[in-house]
């Protein structure tokens, strides 16, 4: 697939420009602090948001704390699901990097997706890294089917990570959407499964229900996988090689 720039890629440019002029910066209103960057449309809660923000910064500085720069590790929470990922120089650090995420409150899951290896991981790589995971982002606000802030995208040396809180066919179509893209050579779903009832309920009164291609509600129960090969998934998560 060649992807096109289209509006919504420009769009996510600009945002994306946007929230690193912003990045740090707390507003005061009415006495409360509001962190930049939450989401009114994310379908984690705005407390929720800010807690994954503080999990994210203190497994960072535990991590640099222990290890130094014996490891490149990214850490990226939804919803207190914390996936790792980037590499390690041993299997012995490896471990270590998740045992300091584990001990951060209110961690409720850590997907290790850290790979013991070199740190061949270069400036031009993480570059493109950074356009894949802008692409797929533009990629899901284009699409008509889907709800594009449902997704957190995470790429890591060409593999594509999809975090949120979705259903079986929002996940399934996610990662269609990110197969497509140049240069991806895998794609893993990092997810919490909703039925599509339980998505209308958390969605405002005004709108529209998801329906299948009958015109019906397409109601689900959530599958504890939504592939035939799954890693570690502790219960409330699944985490899904598709690619």
């Amino acid at each position: 697939m060649k992807f096109r720039w289209s509006r919504a890629a420009c769009a996510v440019l600009a945002v994306a420009s946007l929230g690193a002029a912003l990045s740090g910066c707390v507003a005061l209103v009415g006495g409360s602090a509001v962190m930049a960057g939450m989401s009114v449309a994310d379908r984690r809660t705005t407390g929720t948001q800010v807690e994954d923000q503080g999990i994210e910064l203190r497994a960072n500085n535990r991590i640099a704390e222990v290890l130094g720069d014996k490891a490149h590790v990214n850490v990226t929470s939804y919803n207190r699901q914390v996936l790792l990922t980037g590499e390690a120089g041993n299997e012995a650090d490896r471990q270590t990097i998740e045992k300091l995420v584990r001990e951060q409150p209110t961690v409720r899951n850590v997907f290790n997706e850290v790979v013991v290896a070199p740190f061949t991981s270069t400036l031009s790589q993480r570059s493109k890294d950074t356009l894949i995971t802008t692409q797929v982002k533009a990629s899901l606000l284009d699409a008509k089917d889907i709800q594009a802030s449902a997704f957190k995208v995470v790429t890591e040396n060409k593999v594509v990570f999809l975090m949120g809180i979705v259903t079986p066919r929002e996940a399934k179509r996610g990662a269609e959407i990110a197969r497509g893209i140049n240069d991806v050579t895998k794609v893993v779903r990092v997810v919490e499964v909703i039925s599509e009832d339980e998505l209308a309920r958390m969605q405002p009164q005004s709108a529209p229900v998801v329906t299948d291609d009958s015109g019906k509600a397409a109601a689900a129960s959530a599958p504890t996988s939504l592939s035939e090969s799954s890693l570690s998934t502790p219960a409330g998560a699944t985490a899904t090689p598709v690619k």
